[in-house]
């Protein structure tokens, strides 16, 4: 971190004490309990003005109402990597309501998917058995949806993030669209393509099985496609080979495609792959945008190879968390989603939406998680 986020690091950390020290606190037997009062978050071109805004909205409800103390639990799958700044945004979150709870991570690895449901349907449980008035889970799959309508069941609410259990009773997802990100990134390239005719190529998920990842893909498709451009849509290999098969086959794209291939764009933190065929392809300058923010993908960007990406705003989907569970228990669940409603996609889901950064930003941008303390 430079000198400027440490600065910015400092002064946020204490607006911080300050308002926990002050939610949910009395100052005396027979008054009342002090409103919540959000810790001002730094300035920055990046700064999610909207969601700022939204959330002050559902904090003047809620302090409309009586405050109240209050135990939550947040689940996710992981504690590090990608999920670094959704615990950062839920601690402090929580830390501001001043409420009581912890947000932790899978209770064991499990050799796959299913295990790992499983052992989080019973972390569910436990939260309940402990006293969780409300929780907030990341979910390994829909196979978690026995254990939250259990939670709802016993009247503790239950809100998603980051992934959704759609068949559960859960109260709101909170999290990227993907219909709407693909939609959002299929724009970002498009304002950088040529006149077509054209062929774009899409590093992205054509497996039903993955509906997040076909949703994406199919939002970018439509953007693209409805410009009159011809879409290849290369199916992302992971695993160990991973790499070097998804190289090769969009540098043979590149160099046989007809019409020419005229831009890439990634859909997922491989992106920069769709940097190094062009590379191989010997086209360095082809348009190329990106998803996540990998270390490898920023490389590229500070080399002008990737001239954008898309940033998933996981630090304000673990920061609003707390703050719906709170409004939901204070003022009720259809009151938080009126308050929420600028940014509510439909009638159950809230899209954090996107940050678009360009490759001439990385530094700004760099700084600005750093202000949150929000760098993954």
């Amino acid at each position: 971190m430079n000198r400027i986020g440490r600065c910015w690091v400092a002064a946020f950390g204490l607006a911080l004490m300050t308002a926990a020290c002050g939610s949910g606190d009395t100052t005396g037997e027979g008054e009342e309990a002090a409103p919540i009062k959000r810790a001002p978050t730094p300035a920055s071109e990046f700064t999610a003005t909207e969601i700022e805004a939204t959330l002050d909205a559902l904090v003047a409800e809620i302090n409309e109402g009586a405050i109240e103390p209050m135990q939550m639990a947040i689940l996710l799958k992981a504690l590090d990597g990608f999920f670094t700044p959704i615990t950062t945004g839920a601690n402090r979150a929580m830390s501001e309501l001043g409420v009581t709870g912890n947000v932790v991570g899978p209770s064991g690895t499990g050799a796959d998917q299913q295990e790992r449901a499983e052992a989080q349907n019973e972390q569910i449980g436990q939260a309940v058995t402990d006293g969780a008035e409300g929780i907030g889970v990341s979910p390994f799959g829909d196979s978690i949806a026995a254990g939250i309508d259990a939670a709802v069941a016993e009247g503790v609410p239950v809100v998603t993030l980051d992934t959704d259990a759609k068949g559960s009773k859960r109260s709101i997802y909170v999290g990227t669209i993907s219909e709407a990100a693909g939609v959002t990134a299929g724009n970002t390239l498009l304002k950088l393509l040529p006149p077509g005719p054209g062929t774009v190529v899409i590093h992205g998920n054509l497996e039903p099985s993955w509906v997040d990842g076909l949703n994406r893909m199919q939002g970018a498709r439509g953007v693209l496609e409805g410009a009159d451009y011809t879409v290849v849509v290369r199916q992302t290999t992971w695993g160990p080979n991973g790499e070097v098969d998804d190289v090769e086959a969009m540098r043979a794209l590149i160099e046989t495609a007809e019409p020419p291939v005229v831009g890439l764009l990634g859909l997922h933190a491989i992106s920069y792959r769709c940097a190094m065929a062009a590379e191989a392809a010997g086209q360095p300058k082809l348009p190329v945008v990106a998803f996540d923010y990998d270390p490898k993908t920023v490389e590229y960007m500070r080399q002008g190879l990737i001239r954008a990406t898309h940033t998933q705003r996981q630090y304000y989907a673990g920061y609003l968390v707390p703050y719906i569970l709170y409004g939901i228990k204070t003022v009720g669940l259809e009151a938080t989603k009126k308050a929420l409603a600028p940014q509510m996609f439909d009638e159950d889901r809230l899209d954090v939406g996107l940050d678009i950064v360009p490759s001439g930003k990385v530094d700004e941008y760099n700084l600005f998680l750093d202000s949150l303390g929000a760098a993954q």
